[in-house]
């Protein structure tokens, strides 16, 4: 049976600005209501919540539930990594922030061209499997947002390798940039666990335009729109794991009931969903999941993330004039310390990140030009 797994990336906040600023008593409760509905697989990673997410996983899992009573998954932050020398500090630096003795799941994070500089110059393989050799590392697997062929390579050089963490959802199904169904065949193939990610695509599927929606809804008027997405990657042959990114206990107890009631897709409804598919694409301005990699490695500040999601909200209005969304962006230009879409200096570190392989310059040119330009004539 498919296990529902509570990623850490996406914790609620008090401020919605900070992403250090997580709203622990809310994060208590979905812990609570997680394992209490009988999952306990929980994933954070090195990098998430600006560095303090394993940190995060202590406070609100280890500190208060005993050790034999839930699973840990964690990565190697391979974005940071230029020589073997960082990875003894950096592990035992996990180990610490997240308060364990060891992991159950350790992956090497998006392995793919954008982190390539750790995996050919630094011999990342070997070192999580003498990790494994001394009790540190239940099982090693990879996290990748790379297409069939380059999963294919690592997984026939690297037979150690027990799972993989792929993109999944119906979205990506058959993109041909993403290769979901394509990865998870390459997996099938090497007999690897598959654990799923963005299976709601960063929200794109919770918030369908509103010609899928009523697809989904005259078929089955009961069905809710995540749920669509749910019962597509929970009933995948070789998933043991749906990781979901919830920001509230709202959304947690929606997944939970979701993956409990996600019985198989007939016929019918595959069909729906590659016509829900066609609308969605033809609808999405930037095809961003809020990953919030391209965040953390901007020198001008910029929260690609939030400008994008409020970019692609304002454009599935269809209108260019004034939205809630483009009010949101102005009020988001008179924060402090923040870059706007025009401060862009396009040194293209954010593209080396990006997992969706966006030119995220040539995006904030066109969200300089509707928000800054075209709708508000303003200046910062």
């Amino acid at each position: 049976m498919t296990k529902l797994g509570m990623g850490m990336m996406r914790l609620p906040l008090l401020d919605e600005n900070d992403f250090t600023n997580i709203d622990y008593e809310q994060v208590n409760q979905m812990v609570d209501a997680y394992m209490d509905a009988g999952f306990n697989h929980f994933d954070t990673a090195f990098v998430y919540h600006e560095g303090i997410g394993e940190q995060a996983f202590k406070k609100c899992v280890v500190d208060r539930y005993p050790r034999e009573s839930f699973k840990i998954a964690t990565k190697l932050p391979l974005f940071i990594i230029t020589e073997e020398s960082q990875l003894e500090p950096i592990f035992a630096q996990q180990l610490e922030n997240c308060g364990v003795d060891y992991f159950d799941y350790y992956m090497l994070h998006n392995v793919s061209g954008f982190t390539e500089t750790a995996w050919k110059n630094v011999d990342l393989y070997s070192f999580i499997q003498k990790k494994k050799e001394e009790g540190l590392i239940k099982h090693i697997g990879i996290s990748t947002h790379g297409d069939a062929e380059f999963l294919e390579e690592i997984l026939f050089e690297h037979p150690e390798l027990e799972f993989v963490l792929l993109q999944i959802n119906y979205l990506d199904w058959e993109d041909e940039g993403i290769e979901s169904k394509k990865c998870l065949e390459v997996a099938r193939k090497y007999n690897k666990s598959v654990m799923v990610m963005e299976p709601y695509k960063g929200g794109f599927l919770a918030d369908v335009p509103e010609d899928a929606e009523k697809l989904m809804k005259e078929y089955n008027p009961d069905r809710s729109v995540v749920s669509w997405a749910m019962r597509f990657v929970a009933n995948l042959d070789d998933v043991c794991v749906v990781l979901t990114g919830a920001s509230t206990l709202e959304q947690l107890e929606n997944n939970i009931q979701e993956i409990n009631d996600a019985d198989p897709l007939n016929d019918d409804e595959l069909k729906i969903l590659e016509e829900v598919s066609r609308i969605i694409n033809s609808n999405i301005t930037v095809d961003c999941t809020k990953c919030r990699y391209c965040v953390d490695t901007c020198p001008e500040e910029i929260d690609i993330a939030k400008i994008f999601d409020l970019y692609n909200k304002h454009k599935m209005l269809k209108i260019d004039e004034w939205t809630q969304f483009g009010n949101a962006y102005l009020n988001y230009t008179k924060l402090p310390d923040v870059g706007i879409a025009s401060d862009c200096s396009e040194c293209e570190t954010c593209i080396e990140e990006c997992p969706q392989q966006i030119n995220i310059p040539e995006v904030l040119k066109d969200v300089a030009k509707t928000f800054e330009t075209e709708i508000y004539g303003f200046e910062n």
